[in-house]
Parts: C-alpha cells; structure tokens; sequence
C-alpha cells in the first residue's frame, strides 16, 4: 500500500476491508475501482462494484457488527478512509451527511434486492 496526498492507493488485487472483521472507520472511492465480494459455504460472490464518489463499510459502523463482505481494489484504486469517531462528528455539524449516506445504503439494498429478483425469476 502507497500512502497519497489524501487517501491510500491500493494495487491491483489488495483488500481493503476483509469480510469478518470488525469495522471502525468507512471509506469512499477517490479514484479507480473496488470490488465488494461475499464468501460463504458455496464460494465467492460479487456483490458490485463501486467508483470514484462511492463508500463503503458503514454497515460496520452503525450496526457495531463485523465486515459483511470484502472489498479490494480492481486496478489502482485511491481511497479515503474516515474514522467511527470524525464520521459521528461530522454528522454532528451536519445532519444532511447522514441523509445522504441513508440514501446510499438504501439504493444499494434496492440493488440487490433487484439482482436477488431477477436471479430468482431466471431459472438456469
């Protein structure tokens, strides 16, 4: 890992957040691209991708729960990490912040929900 001028770099490959561990910080796409992947008893799932403009690993924060999932980079990826502590401090100053990461989680669930139905709809 390549420390920048803001955020982190991540090489080709390197995890970023590991699915089972504890989670106290978030973290938002600079630059590049990441992959969230789930393991369970039948392998390796992508979930989605995510770009520049995109977090991740709130979950972890609010529910005080472990990582649901993996996130590495796809290619270079810049990423900026932000801590339990500056996040509740920040929406604090600022309440509009947790509307908008609401709306960020609730577009994901609405995703998935979507690629959940149409995999159930699509008999192999």
């Amino acid at each position: 890992m390549v420390k920048g001028a803001l955020g982190k770099i991540y090489a080709d490959g390197e995890v970023i957040i590991e699915q089972g561990r504890e989670g106290k910080c978030f973290y938002v796409v600079q630059s590049g691209r990441v992959e969230v992947v789930q393991t369970s008893e039948h392998g390796e799932q992508r979930l989605t991708f995510l770009e520049t403009g995109d977090s991740f690993g709130e979950m972890a924060i609010f529910e005080k729960e472990v990582r649901s999932a993996t996130v590495r980079a796809v290619g270079e990826a810049r990423v900026f990490r932000v801590d339990q502590k500056t996040l509740y401090r920040r929406i604090q100053q600022d309440p509009l912040l947790a509307v908008g990461l609401l709306k960020s989680m609730s577009h994901r669930i609405r995703d998935l929900s979507a690629q959940l139905s149409e995999e159930e709809n699509d008999p192999e």
